[in-house]
């Protein structure tokens, strides 16, 4: 008979205390570890009842202008080039070679001044043989009167052939003949000569000359010399579109309005010429491959500052709006050619309105549609604002408010450069 193996009591009571230990100690470190998160929950919830909620941000600070109303001139620019009022070329009208150069390149000459000299001497030479010539022909025509004189009475009395006189009489309108043709040719000698001293045909400015002394000039084909233009007053051309000539056609009852304002010239530089012009002609038809007119305008110059060539834009009134609608072009927005500003209005709260705008008058823009005279239009901080915020508007003044005189807008020092 097997005895069971009974373990030791001693050692059970032992690995029962041991398990015991072990359970209690994880039971109070899972106590721990609560009390401590529930405690920090406490804490967090605490706090949190305790903070005051974030104040909401201020309004948008923005700054407006009012919607201007005034009557206003509508400018059209077009770009172009001037041209003497009267560009000349100089030809040789002889052939010979050239003795002297009278005048400074590039100055300004006088009417009837000396510029070229073409040597004389064959002409003198031509002209003396035509004299020489002349006298030989007088000298026949005298002996052929003579011998009419003489012949008459004679064939009155039959003493002399009515043959006779008719040949004696042939022979003097023939020295006649003579003598007028030695006239001409004395007068062409002396035309010729005079040919050979080349004077400026008005007042102007004269270019660099093409030939110099000791070239032969006026043989075969004349070469230019040179070119005189009058500058004063100087010519300014340009194209005028189509549209654009209809615009101006049609301007019927401001045709007075428009044209006391006059043509301006901006010059390269920016700067206004110093005198108004006005138009001086129209090309009689469009031309069909560009669709413009040509105009041509007349400007005084008696500073001679403008010379032929000189690029820039004439500047004129096409059209004149009474009660014309103003705002920035800061304040329009455009988008895929819909165009809009944002309107704060009385409360302070923003709008979105949408406008109709037509022309430009220096930095403002006419609006037709959309906007009514003092309403307050953002031009700075649109990016910040959308419809229905409330704003805080600053007042500021509309940029190119006296642009309607588009001289105003030229630096007063490029005006008192321009004068020098």
């Amino acid at each position: 008979m097997s005895v069971a193996h009974v373990p030791n009591p001693a050692m059970r009571t032992l690995g029962v205390k041991v398990k015991v230990k072990h359970t209690d100690l994880r039971q109070r470190e899972w106590s721990r570890a609560f009390a401590i998160l529930l405690g920090c929950l406490v804490l967090v919830a605490f706090h949190a009842c305790s903070e005051k909620p974030a104040p909401p941000p201020p309004p948008p600070e923005v700054q407006v202008t009012s919607v201007v109303q005034k009557d206003v001139p509508i400018y059209t620019e077009l770009p172009g080039q001037t041209l003497g009022s009267e560009d000349i070329e100089i030809r040789p009208r002889v052939e010979g070679y050239l003795v002297s150069v009278n005048f400074t390149e590039g100055s300004f000459v006088k009417k009837g001044q000396l510029l070229y000299r073409i040597d004389p001497e064959p002409f003198n030479a031509a002209l003396s043989e035509a004299r020489a010539n002349l006298a030989t022909a007088q000298a026949r025509l005298d002996k052929t009167k003579n011998d009419v004189n003489r012949l008459t009475p004679l064939a009155k009395v039959q003493a002399v052939s009515q043959q006779e006189l008719d040949n004696a009489v042939s022979a003097q309108e023939a020295a006649q003949a003579q003598v007028a043709a030695n006239d001409a040719r004395i007068a062409k000698a002396k035309l010729d000569l005079a040919y050979t001293t080349i004077t400026s045909p008005v007042d102007g400015v004269i270019g660099t000359t093409k030939q110099k002394v000791g070239s032969l000039v006026g043989r075969g084909d004349t070469a230019v010399l040179n070119t005189v233009s009058q500058v004063d007053p100087i010519l300014f051309r340009c194209a005028i579109s189509e549209a654009e000539y209809l615009r101006i056609a049609r301007r019927g009852k401001d045709a007075d309005k428009v044209g006391k304002f006059g043509v301006e010239l901006i010059l390269a530089d920016g700067t206004v010429h110093l005198h108004k012009g006005r138009l001086d002609a129209v090309e009689r038809a469009i031309d069909p491959t560009t669709g413009t007119l040509t105009g041509q305008f007349k400007f005084p110059n008696p500073e001679k500052i403008l010379r032929p060539n000189q690029y820039g834009r004439a500047r004129f009134v096409t059209d004149y709006k009474d009660n014309a609608l103003l705002i920035p072009q800061l304040a329009v927005q455009e988008i895929q050619g819909l165009y809009s500003v944002m309107v704060v209005k009385p409360d302070g709260t923003v709008d979105q309105r949408m406008v109709k705008a037509s022309d430009r008058v220096g930095n403002l823009w006419v609006v037709d549609s959309g906007l009514q005279p003092g309403e307050k239009v953002i031009v700075e901080g649109i990016q910040k604002v959308k419809p229905g915020i409330k704003v805080v508007a600053k007042m500021v003044a509309a940029e190119g408010t006296t642009a309607a005189n588009p001289g105003a807008s030229i630096p007063a020092a490029k005006r008192e450069n321009a004068r020098g």
